[in-house]
């Protein structure tokens, strides 16, 4: 009917509304008209209609083709159509927007398909993609989520990525390369040369012969009739589209869109704000745009046809293409707009790579006008025609091209620069508050610096002058934002009072490592260009100059003397004015010094470079004040700063920011340290550090007095200068500095992370800085200096340094915190004593500041401060500094001397110098006599080591110096080895023969105690003697004759059983009238046995549990620790956990781990989460053997007799109680207190069981307690056969505990029952074995698990047996004739589901007596039920398949009555292998060949005749075969990136088919859910849940598994709606670690043990547990809002 307003068809050939449901699928399919129009005939076989819509459609074109103004035409038949097809709907239903879609094809795309191909469609489409000769690009466009794979030693940069497919089929899959996940929006790069190093081409895109031609115009295949209708067509849709999209009236339509006649709407408008017109309008608009992305697909020539339309030039001139428009009215646009058009522009524009430049152009040209409408806009980036970016500038050409015609560089600096507004008077920048809008605001503005890295990613092997001129303007604009940085965020010591608010601090920072990895590139750009680099260097130097000029010091000018050395310099102090951490332009003169010297510039072209102006005093005076700074404030002068100024030291030496901060800082003191006098430079940083007074003066106390500060403080200071010293001689594994290679300093880096302690490859690669490809060059130095161990099933690989790279370690090591340095300082006291540095290779002047002379007097100083230990004016740090200083310098002079070829060359000379007296003011010995001194004294113990290996040093050298041939020094460090070694030999051979002395004395003294003690050891002996054979007695007692169960059971041994209370410590024995004992357990809900997950049960309180189905469909399960307490402990704990959770409540109102108002706690002594006790009861009274037992058919006749009986005594009962209730009762063998207990647990499995709250009245309360029993004993059972370990002795003491008071329990809770209630149950039970006419609606053999039947019937037949008066051995005898009906009644229902086939194979014709016992009884069954069992005619293979099905019944029998009558195992039975068949019969009682069992035939028809049977048999159920295969968690795929292929499909079920932000995979039964997202919430028990948490409800029974947030790789395990956590995935990368939210993008593999582990704790019912210990652990997880996941 809808159809109507579109077709004038007549009434006579209307059809019903669903054809246009019908055919929408089928046109999807097509997309084209012709396809559409026969499946049209053949729904109706209507000829007029199809010849109305053909011929509607076909008309159009030569009318069209005709008219004067095509545009014109198009234009009024789009206002005719579109208001019509797109005004019509009152809702967004599935159907109108069916009717939209149909119509839109049929009417307004149709059409011009004819127009543009001049054909059928379908034909002409087809006939374009034949002739097509598509470019090598791949082209694909990223999903949100989908994987994408980066080549990491091909890939130019990070951004170039490939798509599953291409990566694939390409050579990058065997390097090391990179996975992460899509944000949606770019596109592979595969067929891009400049994107790859090698192997730019998949093997689908590899070129051809026929394509190699890339500069071949596409346009040139095309017919030339249609290039000019393909202009004319995409020229009006584009213009349409744009002007629509770009419309700015509300009410108004452009001119020629007006519609004839705007009266005939009636309905509706969809919205109230814009005329409907309008909007139809640009509905159609977005679908047209879409058309052409589609249309464009099929020729590369259509796509360089679109490509001119859109970038033509318009009569407005400047800005005024089609694509300019749309790009400069992005910020206007609607988000769904903008996704459709950037599409388009990428299949479009992007994929020529000829208009790639000219669009490249474009863009650069309105960069700064995109990007102010960007920061303006509040939709994220990704939906910003800025995002465009990536694809542009990445491209190496493309960016030099735009650098240079453009100025692109330039223009992203200022435009960024500009776009920071807020200065101080200075002109450096000032931030507000980082409030969350500031940071949102900020955050935008980053986006340039993006820009800017992708320009410089790639430097220039070539350049050119145009290239050298644009870029150094680009770098002069960088100086210019350097400076706004240089000294922002001053700060000033606070003394007296703390500072009352604290200063903004992360904006700067931020922008700091934000522009890092800039700095590095603009620094490599430099490094291959001898005249940029010399440039950049002038520039940077008069910016420096300039920063200085402006500097506010007017600091008065002072002489320093000390050591017959004076200098010039001006009164500065760090601790009372303004010093600010960020020197940008300082660092960046650091970085281009160290280029000058690396590239050989310097040495080269010195008359180029501006040597005369550098005035070294002024070159480290600013790194000098901020590395005073740090000291100060780790010598805790600067607390009352607050916490911004740590933090802001604390990022100074971070990772993120050292490269380009502190290594810059030291790399500028080399620099002036090695053009000053080394007297001079270290006089300035005593004067900087505030300690030249401490040195300068003669009467150190009186100076400490005077100076009125601190004496800790001083000492830190200290310590921190001569650190600083350390570091500024030894610190040259920097190219340019040392010479040395980047792959040194990245291992020497390695060596010192790896001397701390061993290091994952994670903690590696984040302790290293990276470089703006985010590779830290660790993967090629790592294999070199350490060896990997790989984890086990938990923990993570580790790599440890190899012992011939420890000489390497240096203590000061600057990039060490203080804590790294002692915990690496103690690892290397582990491995060795002697401390021996190797400071790499030297540069001359920086190694002068060891000898010079006021270093000389520091050390002698300190030296002279610890010969007199008395003032407290020393620390041990500070001394043994000054011994690594003294040591460096020796082993400067040793390795000079050996690499000189005589004494003359060598112009280090330091132990000439330290045998010199010290000079005014210090005039004590020298420097070699202190040290002598120090040698010996006691409180220097520590350093005694470090002050011989110096003395022994000088004397080397002293003798080297004394020799002139090589030989003489040979042999005289040949002799002073040889005599050391001796040495070692003669202390060792000392320290043997005084242990083998002592333990010549310690035997000695054992022969003379044993001697006097002979009778005591005599006694002991026998006594461990009689045990032992006692014990081999027992041991072949227990083989011979171990019953379970019947009259000739073995009792347990009458043991005691003591056992004491975790809570007073106090000891009792369990008896049945005592004080109640109770074990903490935990009982929850369980599918993990579950063969039918999803199936309805009833509402819980109408549902029957007393016939468990064979699906085992749900199940409650009991766990324990294994702690026992006494009841009226535990009682008065529970209720100490309950007070404190309602004072908590009131408090916080948060969750805790456990939910007390569930009645949950955790255990006092292993914290392991509870919610009941089990009480613990005696062991089973000892069988009496005198009595006679009856047959199988007394015992029936017998116990029919007592029903019998209780049947008519329910009838007659009014009133009151039966009679023997009261016995009973006054029989009670258990206390009130336990009792009590036995009431408490059955209650807890109840209220669990059935989700209900707790009824002592409620007949189905003892079931429960059983059905608990038997589940946990199943699922033990295949949890044991599964693992293959042996039924007994196997089971940990907490689940053996466990299970044996869990039996226990069940055997006595009937006694909290009615007797009435338990009868019933009994009667019941026995009615499913043998019929009875007064039972009604009885199951039938097919739908009850005979495990669980067992169970109940042997703990409900105690209740039957309290009436009878002959014995406890009657309770044996009843068992055991349970225990026969029931395995029969198994065996049959085995042989009913089996599903034998026919094995060719010879057999003997002569069965074995089971084998024609098995078919004889498969026969029986068939004449009973007829043809719906199969006919089988090998017994052996029935046989096989019996005993294969009632394997795992017999075991779990097994340990059932193991557990309820305390019988110890056979030893068979104890070990996993063969023979366990006869062993596990044996102790049940039963033959071997289970088949005797069966003799009555009524019994089987009895069962067959059930009408459930052949109900199920015929298909009326599911059918549960045996043995029940056990469950396992879904099979993973090896490679992660599949898993992420899969997810990045899955839509969400309920957004219209919109991907899914966050799916994420059930581990249980593989189902894809949309988690964390409002969208597919659901209510479950009246609250709103979240997909995964509603889903765990029907799956898990309210506990789940997933693989959460697929593309984050994580676990989750998740208990009820307010508990869970997260655990480690199963995924490891090659070093053996997790990547928890994909940060590190290695390459992720299953490792089957991690994923065995995690289903063996889903197998085993620990993941509460596990949930649980995590949430006590980390009670971030407790705020969690896991219901909503």
């Amino acid at each position: 009917s809808d159809l109507q307003l579109l077709f004038p068809v007549s009434e006579q050939s209307h059809r019903s509304p669903s054809v246009t449901l019908f055919l929408l699928p089928v046109f999807h399919l097509s997309n084209t008209l012709k396809t559409f129009t026969i499946t049209y005939l053949s729904v109706h076989a209507t000829v007029p209609q199809f010849v109305f819509v053909h011929t509607g459609v076909n008309l159009y074109t030569p009318r069209w083709l005709a008219a004067a103004d095509l545009q014109q035409e198009v234009c009024r038949h789009l206002a005719i159509y579109v208001p019509r097809i797109f005004c019509l709907g009152l809702s967004g239903s599935e159907r109108e927007e069916q009717r939209e879609e149909l119509a839109c094809q049929l009417l307004l795309l149709a059409p011009l398909e004819w127009l543009l191909l001049g054909e059928e469609p379908a034909a002409g489409l087809a006939l374009l993609q034949e002739n097509n000769q598509p470019s090598a690009l791949c082209g694909h466009v990223f999903k949100v989520g989908e994987p994408t794979y980066s080549c990491r030693e091909c890939a130019a940069d990070p951004t170039c990525v490939l798509c599953m497919k291409c990566f694939l089929g390409s050579v990058h899959k065997e390097h090391r390369y990179r996975m992460t996940t899509s944000g949606g929006g770019g596109f592979c790069d595969c067929g891009d040369s400049e994107a790859w190093k090698t192997g730019p081409y998949c093997q689908k895109h590899t070129p051809g012969d026929g394509n190699q031609d890339t500069d071949k115009d596409p346009v040139a295949h095309l017919p030339t009739d249609m290039v000019g209708r393909a202009f004319s067509v995409f020229f009006i849709i584009l213009k349409y589209a744009v002007d629509l999209l770009t419309w700015e009236h509300e009410d108004l339509l452009p001119a020629g869109l007006q519609p004839p006649n705007t009266s005939r709407q009636s309905k509706p408008l969809r919205v109230q704000v814009m005329h409907s017109s309008v909007v139809a309008h640009q509905c159609f608009a977005l679908k047209a745009l879409s058309w052409l992305g589609q249309i464009i697909q099929y020729s590369d020539g259509l796509r360089r046809i679109l490509c001119q339309v859109g970038l033509q030039k318009g009569p407005e001139g400047e800005n005024s293409s089609l694509v300019d428009r749309l790009m400069l009215n992005d910020s206007k646009m609607w988000k769904g707009a903008r996704n459709i058009y950037h599409q388009l522009l990428m299949n479009s524009l992007l994929m020529d790579l000829k208009y790639k430049k000219i669009f490249a152009i474009q863009f650069a040209k309105n960069y700064r006008r995109l990007q102010t409408d960007f920061m303006e806009d509040d939709h994220e980036r990704v939906v910003s025609v800025t995002s465009l970016s990536v694809q542009l500038f990445t491209v190496p050409t493309m960016a030099r091209m735009l650098m240079v015609e453009e100025n692109l560089m330039t223009t992203i600096i200022r435009t960024f620069v500009d776009h920071l507004r807020h200065r101080d008077p200075q002109g450096r920048f000032q931030f507000d508050r980082y409030t969350a809008q500031q940071a949102f605001k900020f955050g935008r503005v980053q986006s340039l610096i993006g820009d800017l890295k992708y320009v410089l990613i790639s430097p220039p092997s070539k350049w050119s002058d145009q290239l050298r001129l644009k870029f150094l303007e680009g770098f002069y604009a960088f100086l210019e934002l350097l400076k706004c940085m240089q000294g922002m965020d001053p700060v000033v010591r606070q003394v007296g009072q703390h500072i009352e608010m604290e200063p903004e601090w992360e904006a700067a920072f931020t922008l700091q490592m934000k522009l890092t990895n800039i700095i590095t590139m603009i620094q490599e750009w430099c490094s291959t260009d001898e005249r940029v680099l010399i440039e950049a260097y002038k520039k940077c130097l008069s910016a420096l100059s300039h920063c200085h000029s402006s500097l506010p010091d007017g600091e008065q000018p002072i002489s320093l003397s000390l050591a017959g050395h004076s200098v010039e310099t001006f009164r500065y102090q760090v601790s009372q004015e303004k010093v600010s951490i960020h020197l940008p332009v300082c660092r960046l003169l650091a970085g281009l010094h160290v280029l000058l010297s690396r590239t050989e510039v310097a040495s080269r072209f010195p008359e180029q470079l501006p040597l005369g102006e550098l005035s070294p005093p002024l070159l480290i005076e600013l790194p000098l004040r901020c590395l005073v700074l740090c000291a100060q404030v780790h010598a805790g002068m600067w607390r009352r700063n607050g916490f911004s100024l740590i933090n802001q030291i604390y990022y100074y030496h971070n990772v993120k920011c050292r490269v380009e901060m502190f290594d810059k800082d030291i790399i500028m003191l080399q620099a002036g340290a090695s053009m000053m006098d080394p007297n001079h430079f270290l006089m300035i940083v005593l004067s900087r550090f505030e300690l030249f007074h401490v040195f300068s003066t003669a009467d150190i106390r009186k100076r400490y007095r005077e100076a009125n500060k601190d004496l800790v403080q001083q000492n830190t200071l200290i310590e921190e200068m001569l650190h600083l010293i350390i570091m500024v001689v030894g610190e040259r594994y920097v190219a340019g500095v040392g010479q040395v290679e980047p792959y040194d300093e990245v291992r020497r880096e390695i060596i010192h992370l790896l001397s701390i302690r061993p290091m994952a490859h994670s903690e590696l690669a984040k302790a290293l800085p990276e470089n703006g490809n985010k590779e830290t060059g660790l993967e090629r130095v790592i294999d070199s200096v350490a060896s990997f161990k790989k984890p086990g099933v938990t923990g993570r690989g580790l790599y440890e340094l190899r012992p011939e790279w420890n000489r390497y370690f240096n203590l000061y090591f600057h990039h060490y915190s203080r804590a790294d340095q002692s915990k690496a300082e103690e690892a290397q006291r582990k491995l060795r004593r002697q401390s021996g540095e190797d400071t790499g290779k030297h540069t001359c002047p920086l190694v002068n500041l060891l000898q010079c002379d006021v270093l000389l007097a520091i050390e002698g100083a300190v030296l002279q401060w610890a010969v007199e230990p008395s003032g407290g004016g020393w620390t041990e740090s500070m001394l043994q500094r000054v011994l690594h200083l003294v040591g460096m310098a020796l082993l400067e002079e040793q390795q000079q001397l050996e690499n000189s070829s005589g004494y003359e060359d060598v112009t280090f000379n330091y132990t000439c110098k330290i045998t010199r007296p010290g000079e005014a003011p210090s005039t004590s010995g020298s420097v070699l006599a202190l040290l002598e001194s120090l040698q010996n004294a006691p409180h220097l113990e520590v350093h005694k080591d470090m002050i011989t290996w110096i003395l022994k040093m000088v004397s080397n050298i002293k003798m080297m110096r004394e020799r002139t041939s090589d030989a003489l020094i040979g042999s005289a460090l040949q002799m002073m080895k040889d005599k050391d070694k001796a040495e070692r030999k003669r202390k060792a051979e000392m320290a043997r023969l005084r242990r083998e002395k002592i333990m010549a004395q310690m035997s000695e003294m054992q022969k003379h105690f044993i001697n006097e003690n002979k009778e005591l050891f005599q006694q002991s002996m026998e006594e461990l003697e009689a045990s032992t054979s006692a014990t081999h007695h027992s041991a072949e007692l227990t083989c011979v004759s171990q019953v379970a169960v019947g009259p000739r059971r073995v009792g347990g041994t009458e043991r005691r059983q003591l056992v004491t209370c975790i809570l007073c410590q106090e000891e009792q024995e369990i008896r049945g009238h005592s004080r109640a004992m109770v074990l903490a357990a935990f009982v929850q809900r369980s599918t993990v046995l579950s063969k039918n997950r999803h199936c309805n049960l009833p509402n819980p309180e109408h549902r029957d549990p007393l016939f468990m189905h064979p699906d085992l469909c749900l199940g409650i399960h009991t766990a324990s620790c294994g702690h026992i307490m006494h009841a009226t402990c535990w009682q008065r704990y529970f209720e100490a956990v309950q007070l404190k959770e309602q004072r908590r409540q009131q408090r916080l109102r948060g969750h805790t781990s456990y939910d007390v108002e569930n009645g949950e706690f955790l255990c006092p002594l292993c914290e392991c989460l509870s919610n009941t006790v089990i009480p613990m009861l005696p062991h089973a009274a000892s069988p009496d053997h005198s009595v006679e037992n009856p047959s199988l058919e007394v015992w029936l006749k017998t116990t029919n007799q007592q029903i019998a009986a209780l049947h008519s005594a329910h009838r007659t009962q009014s009133d009151g109680e039966l009679p023997v209730r009261k016995r009973s009762q006054t029989e009670n063998p258990f206390s009130s207190s336990i009792s009590e207990m036995i009431t408490t647990f059955s209650l807890s499995t109840y209220k669990v069981g059935l989700k209900v709250n707790p009824n002592e009245q409620d007949p189905r309360v003892p079931v429960l307690s059983w059905s608990s029993c038997a589940y946990t004993i199943q699922s033990i059972e295949r949890l044991l056969m599964d693992e293959e370990k042996p039924l007994f002795g196997s089971l940990p003491c907490r689940q053996d505990d466990c299970l044996s008071s869990l039996t226990r329990f069940s055997s006595a809770c009937w006694t909290a029952a009615p007797l009435k209630t338990v009868h019933t149950h009994f009667i019941r039970l026995l009615s499913a074995l043998v019929p009875d006419t007064q039972v009604e609606n009885t199951q039938s053999i097919l739908e009850i698990d005979m495990f669980h039947l067992l169970v109940y019937s042997v703990l409900a037949y105690s209740s039957i047996h309290c009436l009878d008066q002959s014995g406890c051995s009657v309770v044996d005898s009843g068992h055991l004739h349970l225990l026969h009906l029931v395995t029969v009644a198994h065996l049959v229902q085995i042989l009913l589901t089996s599903t034998t086939e026919e094995v060719c194979m010879d057999q003997d014709n002569s069965g074995s007596e089971e084998e024609e016992l098995t078919c004889q009884l498969y026969s029986t069954l068939r004449n009973h039920l007829g043809s719906v069992l199969p006919e089988v005619s090998s017994g052996w293979q029935l046989y096989r398949c019996l005993k294969a099905g009632v394997l795992p019944f017999l075991r779990a029998a097994a340990l059932f009555f193991h557990y309820l009558n305390s019988t110890a195992p056979p030893a068979e039975l104890l070990i996993a292998g063969p023979g366990q068949w006869e062993a596990l019969c044996s102790y049940l009682s039963l033959p071997s060949n289970l088949l005797l069992l069966h003799h009555n035939q009524q019994t089987l028809l009895n069962w067959c005749c059930h009408p459930g049977v052949r109900q199920t048999l015929q298909g009326g159920g599911a059918i549960i075969r045996f043995p029940r295969e056990s469950n396992r968690l879904i099979e993973l795929p090896e490679d992660y990136s599949v898993l992420i292929n899969q997810a990045s499909s899955f839509t969400c079920p309920r957004s219209g088919g919109d991907k899914s932000r966050a799916p994420t995979l059930c581990l249980v039964c593989g189902c894809m859910l949309c988690s964390q997202s409002y969208c597919c919430q659901t209510e479950v028990d009246g609250e709103d849940v979240g997909a995964c948490t509603a889903h765990t409800f029907t799956c898990g029974a309210g506990l789940g598994l997933f693989l959460s947030r697929v593309r984050e790789s994580q676990v989750l395990f998740v208990a009820g709606k307010t508990k869970g956590c997260f655990y480690p995935p199963p995924y490891l990368d090659d070093y053996g670690e997790t990547d928890q939210g994909l940060k590190r993008g290695n390459p992720l593999h299953l490792c089957a043990e991690r994923y065995r582990k995690i289903e063996r704790l889903w197998r085993q019912h620990g993941i509460a547990e596990v949930i649980g210990h995590a949430q006590e652990a980390n009670q971030a997880l407790v705020a969690i809002d896991w219901q909503h996941l």
